[in-house]
């Protein structure tokens, strides 16, 4: 929140803090006014390392919409082009780009209007689309049937990007085949399984182990103990978000369950054994019997 930045909140700072190992890395601010908004992005570029500036189009979530952010700020079309004209001035080399969903309601279909009136105004460096509405936050599949529309309404001045239900290589690639986008987003796929970009690139299905995966979390985990400490403060806010995560991971079905592939990201797994129960069990039953010895 750009409101939070400016008020010099820590737990919002330590947001923008990046880690060594972040090749690319982006802060993306939401807020509904010029002002606050041009002077939270020229502070983050002069204090921190960021190779670009987002801004919040298409966040739901009422907190955010109540202060002008997010959607509302997408239907705001006046106020939004003074948001990217002064966040422009101000960034100067930092690339600009915008976020945003395809309207506020289901059906709705007003991402196109603004993509036009944004570029012809104030074209900023690129443009992501995720074509759900507000009101459907993300349930439903993603409409990309409308991405051509929005597409046209860049004029090739500024490239597209689109998002929505990728989960494999197939969908990436398909989709960047299939659309006149320049690139593919990728978010609740790479929260659900964090190798998905290595899928991508080897351009194969990886039916990792379930030892390899909780390697993932420790890894998570660990990074977050670097990143706020080990003190008490460190180890909750840590907590807190591995919690968040691990509402995403949860999610995934292996690939020695699926019938068909690729899985569906809203595809829910069948009842099943993992191959490692066994072994569990095994572990549990020899820890009680040392208990029971000792």
């Amino acid at each position: 929140m750009a409101t939070s930045i400016l008020s010099g909140l820590p737990s919002e700072w330590a947001l923008v803090k990046r880690h060594p190992s972040e090749k690319i890395f982006g802060v993306q601010l939401a807020g509904g006014f010029a002002d606050t908004m041009s002077k939270a992005a020229q502070i983050v570029t002069e204090n921190m390392e960021v190779d670009f500036i987002d801004v919040n189009l298409g966040c739901p979530l009422d907190a955010v919409n109540d202060k002008g952010g997010g959607c509302t700020l997408f239907n705001r079309t006046n106020r939004l082009v003074q948001v990217v004209k002064s966040m422009s001035q101000v960034l100067r080399d930092t690339p600009l780009t915008l976020k945003l969903r395809y309207g506020l309601k289901e059906g709705q279909h007003t991402a196109h209007n603004v993509i036009k009136r944004l570029v012809d105004d104030c074209p900023p460096q690129l443009l992501t689309l995720h074509p759900r509405s507000k009101g459907q936050r993300y349930t439903k599949s993603a409409e990309w049937d409308y991405v051509p529309k929005c597409a046209e309404a860049t004029q090739g001045i500024t490239p597209l990007w689109a998002c929505g239900d990728v989960l494999s290589y197939e969908d990436y690639y398909t989709r960047l085949e299939t659309y006149p986008i320049s690139g593919v987003m990728i978010g609740r796929g790479a929260l659900i399984k964090p190798w998905l970009f290595t899928e991508i690139q080897e351009r194969r299905y990886w039916d990792i182990t379930a030892t390899e995966r909780l390697d993932i979390v420790q890894n998570f985990v660990n990074f977050g103990l670097e990143h706020w400490g080990s003190d008490d403060p460190g180890v909750e806010t840590t907590r807190r978000f591995l919690l968040e995560w691990l509402s995403f991971t949860y999610r995934y079905v292996p690939v020695g369950l699926l019938e068909v592939l690729p899985q569906m990201i809203n595809q829910k797994p069948p009842l099943y054994r993992g191959r490692f129960i066994y072994l569990s069990l095994c572990a549990s039953w020899a820890l009680g019997s040392v208990a029971t010895n000792d």
